[in-house]
């Protein structure tokens, strides 16, 4: 690699004079040739509009009138990438990709290094090739140097508008904007939604996020993802069982409860699933053994105790009112037989039936309400749900 050549007097001759005019005169005709061997080579070029192929003859030409100036003056520190790439608008990094632009870049490296001949003068051969190869590295630094402040500003403003459409979920704002600021972050509108709640771990929120975002694309699932307060929310798409997502994105939680919500058609009803995770979450710590993660509807009793309207609403139509519907017989041998500690025998008695009654009763209370008198966990969500319900009628006859 060349040395720096020494800081020139004032009006001192360049010491490669010859060149440097022969470079400048040709500079216009180099930075043609360099257009039109992009136009042969590089098909993306063709296909571009004119108005971006004419953004990127005017890099072409900046970057050939800036290694003019650089070979003028190699001692004087320049900001390669602002006399380069600033007479372009910032939207052309969006236009064409960093590999597009190294070989943007390549391509006119090669057009200067193949009229080297021809441009230096006798005996500076030598010396322009070294030139030109330590401007095409400094070249190279300050193509990455823009597209990484760009993928830097980029990923704050996602970050901002990914916060923003999780809030709107969380918060029962969720319309159509957010819809669309989800789909500019590549949201492609699954058909099935859930959101899963959790405690956020200590340190970078920015590394939990990165965290959920491996293992969603693990699991082959969307997530739209953020840090609200000591909460970790994922709004998680395509799975239609919401416990299967939560395991799999259960790894970045914190410890603690992590709840998942009920499955819903789209994003716009996400806020359901929200809610009734965020309910779930707080009435978690009055179920001890639960299950971690676990789902808001086996959360339903305590929700419904905590004061959670839809958990409530949820237990009545889902439980009380087919029960109902399928038979005073059916509600009346529950209640007995929950009010018996769960006997057959004792509820037989106190019905004036056979035990087999009883038994083929409350298997018809299971196939109606999907809730097993037997196990000790259902026969308590049961036991609310009755007395909702009962509540509910009370109210009505009032």
């Amino acid at each position: 690699m060349p040395h720096p050549e020494p800081a020139l007097p004032p009006n001192a001759a360049h010491p490669h004079s010859a060149t440097l005019k022969r470079l400048e005169q040709s500079s216009g005709r180099l930075a043609a040739n360099a257009i039109a061997r992009m136009d042969e080579t590089l098909p993306w070029y063709r296909a571009m509009p004119p108005e971006n192929r004419s953004w990127i003859g005017l890099v072409a030409q900046a970057g050939i009138a800036a290694f003019t100036e650089w070979f003028r003056r190699p001692e004087t520190p320049q900001a390669i990438s602002t006399d380069v790439f600033g007479t372009a608008p910032r939207e052309l990094t969006r236009a064409i990709t960093l590999r597009q632009t190294v070989e943007m870049v390549r391509t006119t490296i090669e057009v200067m290094e193949s009229a080297i001949e021809e441009v230096a003068a006798p005996g500076d051969e030598a010396v322009l090739r070294e030139a030109l190869l330590v401007y095409a590295r400094e070249i190279a630094f300050a193509t990455a140097q823009v597209y990484a402040q760009a993928a830097e500003a980029r990923g704050a403003w996602d970050a901002r508008l990914e916060s923003l459409v999780v809030n709107a979920v969380l918060s029962g704002e969720a319309d159509e904007g957010a819809v669309s600021r989800a789909a500019a972050l590549g949201w492609n509108a699954p058909e099935h939604v859930c959101v899963v709640l959790g405690t956020a771990p200590d340190g970078d929120s920015e590394l939990t996020v990165e965290a959920i975002r491996r293992a969603a694309r693990h699991a082959k699932l969307q997530v739209l993802t953020g840090v609200l307060g000591d909460r970790l929310v994922v709004i998680a798409g395509g799975s239609d069982n919401p416990l299967h997502v939560a395991k799999a994105l259960i790894g970045p939680y914190a410890a603690g409860p992590v709840v998942a919500g009920p499955v819903v058609p789209d994003l716009l009803a996400a806020t359901r699933s929200a809610q009734a995770a965020a309910a779930g979450l707080k009435a978690c710590s009055a179920w001890q053994d639960a299950p971690r993660p676990v789902l808001a509807d086996d959360l339903l009793p305590e929700r419904a105790i905590a004061g959670d309207p839809a958990a409530r609403e949820q237990l009545v139509e889902e439980i009380y009112r087919p029960l109902e519907e399928a038979g005073s017989a059916l509600l009346e041998t529950l209640s007995v037989y929950l009010e018996q500690a769960s006997s057959l025998e004792g509820a037989a008695r106190m019905l004036f039936v056979h035990p087999n009654t009883v038994r083929y009763r409350l298997r018809r209370v299971t196939d109606v309400t999907g809730w097993s008198p037997s196990d000790v966990r259902s026969a308590f969500t049961l036991r609310i749900a009755l007395i909702l319900g009962r509540l509910v009628d009370g109210d009505q006859q009032l």
